[in-house]
């Protein structure tokens, strides 16, 4: 049976193409060697349950691991202290049952008496089975064992906006203080999205003594998650060796981590769309013909087009925080630079959710799929507004010759556009809204057939670069605002190293000039071996 790439739940390596994870796994368990608690929250899909059920794989013989997941208590659990005490006693006896731990009586003599205690507590319908007596018993357990325990936690999400869980933290915190005295677990791992503040913040609560954080003896969880580009390489020569497709592993690698950043559930998709829907199809008639940069550009565009779990995520979200999507709108469609300074709660939460990274305290959106997602939804918004996307839409052939972008065309008839419809707006408008009047003019053209994105490195109000790939052939134009001939002569040779590096021998340059004596228009410029087609606005 041949291995498949996997999107749903948790990688098993016996079934599922992965990534080796031993680098992270070891550096995961120098923190379980150190005895620290703390929280691996990380966006939706990013491979949480994969790491943690590795993770137990890997510590096992040295450690014995309990990996519980909250998920699976349902709403009803976290009612109040007795009912999540007991609860979560069933649930911890049962998982160390089926460890199948040999030698230990001990223990299990401590598992018994705790197993008795919730019996007599449901047969007496006492009113108080509390969580000291559940740590009380957790602690015995783990006293009476050979091995250190350590306790994963999955989906602790589950638990949020609930104070029974945060007493539950506190119970851990203190067990924690005072490990050099009684036993205690080795380590606790606890993983979601939501990081223990945020989870804190959520309560409402008027007493004091709620607000103060039970999780602040946590370590700080700052390893890369992310699937490196040498890991994508491996994982793409495993598949290679059972399907001989020839494929350029190092250039399919480095496709995916440009375009995912390594996120875990983006590669694995647009792997599988290689496989499972581009293969086979009419224009890549198998899994040679798929495995290359035409098939992968291919994939993107599915990829960007449906509605997946973590789509959907993503846009719950946007919908939930109304001031995410306007600091994401500022920072795509004006270009304003997303400063972080501490207690920012806003961003804060867009680097939790997976829109955002910080690069030396300034907000980037995470990843190329992630930015032209956003851009197709914030775009759609606009188009519904503005007359220039039906414009671009309607005239669509016109730019398209022998299967080939005509993007010189395309740029000149833009200026003409471009002044027709909006010569009467403000500066203050037009300058927020340049690079969106120019992106809802070009998407209409390339939709289904191309992609494209912004270059991370010119991602400012002051210049954009834009990369456009349609049926292999590949164009760059800079879109920038003009301040003056020295700083266009500057721009120009910005954009000629560009095309350099691109190994290309063509650009195009579009400035948005908001002088009152402008002169609009196109003309071609020629400098060293490369030919740059420059539009005024």
């Amino acid at each position: 049976m041949n291995k498949v790439f996997n999107v749903s739940a948790d990688c098993k390596p016996n079934l599922h193409y992965m990534v080796d994870m031993s680098g992270l796994l070891q550096k995961i368990k120098e923190f379980v060697d150190r005895g620290e608690y703390f929280t691996m929250n990380r966006a939706r899909q990013y491979g949480k349950t994969t790491t943690l059920r590795a993770l137990k794989r890997y510590l096992q013989g040295e450690y014995i691991v309990i990996s519980l997941d909250f998920q699976k208590l349902g709403a009803d659990s976290f009612e109040n202290e007795t009912i999540f005490s007991i609860t979560f006693a069933r649930y911890f006896l049962n998982t160390l049952e089926r460890e199948k731990i040999d030698g230990l009586d001990e223990m299990k003599e401590r598992m018994n008496e705790l197993r008795e205690n919730i019996r007599i507590e449901n047969r007496i319908e006492k009113d108080h089975f509390s969580l000291f007596e559940l740590f009380l018993s957790l602690s015995r357990i783990c006293g009476a064992s050979d091995q250190p325990v350590v306790l994963l936690i999955d989906e602790v999400d589950s638990a949020s906006n609930n104070q029974v869980f945060l007493d539950f933290l506190a119970q851990l915190r203190g067990y924690y203080i005072d490990r050099d005295e009684v036993p205690t677990f080795q380590s606790v791992i606890l993983a979601g999205v939501y990081d223990i503040r945020s989870l804190k913040a959520k309560i409402r609560t008027e007493n004091a003594h709620k607000t103060n954080s039970p999780w602040n003896i946590a370590a700080e969880f700052d390893l890369d998650m992310s699937l490196p580009e040498e890991g994508i390489a491996g994982m793409l020569e495993e598949y290679e060796r059972d399907y001989h497709t020839g494929m350029d592993i190092r250039k399919l690698s480095s496709l995916l981590y440009e375009y995912t950043s390594g996120y875990p559930f983006l590669v694995s998709r647009i792997c599988k769309l290689i496989d499972e829907k581009i293969a086979g199809s009419l224009n890549f008639t198998d899994k040679k013909a798929a495995w290359t940069k035409e098939g992968f550009l291919a994939a993107v565009r599915i990829l960007l087009m449906e509605e997946n779990t973590l789509f959907e995520s993503l846009d719950h979200k946007l919908e939930e925080y109304p001031e995410l999507k306007k600091m994401l709108q500022d920072l795509l469609l004006k270009g304003k630079m997303i400063e972080y300074v501490p207690g920012d709660l806003g961003v804060r939460m867009a680097a939790m959710f997976g829109f955002i990274t910080l690069v030396q305290g300034t907000a980037v959106v995470s990843n190329r799929i992630f930015e032209t997602r956003l851009y197709n939804g914030f775009l759609a918004e606009k188009a519904r507004h503005m007359e220039i996307s039906q414009i671009s839409s309607n005239e669509k052939n016109q730019f398209i010759v022998n299967g080939q972008l005509d993007m010189e065309k395309v740029i000149q008839k833009f200026v003409c556009h471009y002044t027709e419809l909006f010569a009467e707006h403000n500066n203050r408008f037009l300058e927020d809204n340049g690079r969106s009047i120019f992106l809802l003019y070009m998407k209409p053209i390339i939709n289904g057939t191309g992609n494209y994105y912004i270059e991370s490195r010119t991602r400012t109000n002051q210049r954009t670069d834009l990369i456009i790939d349609f049926c292999g052939q590949q164009e760059i134009v800079e879109l920038k605002i003009w301040h003056g001939d020295e700083y266009n002569r500057r721009g120009e040779e910005q954009l000629a190293d560009y095309l350099e590096s691109f190994h290309l021998k063509k650009g195009y340059l579009v400035s948005f000039n908001f002088n009152k004596k402008k002169q609009t228009g196109v003309r071609k410029v020629i400098l060293g071996d490369k030919i740059l087609i420059e539009a005024v606005v």
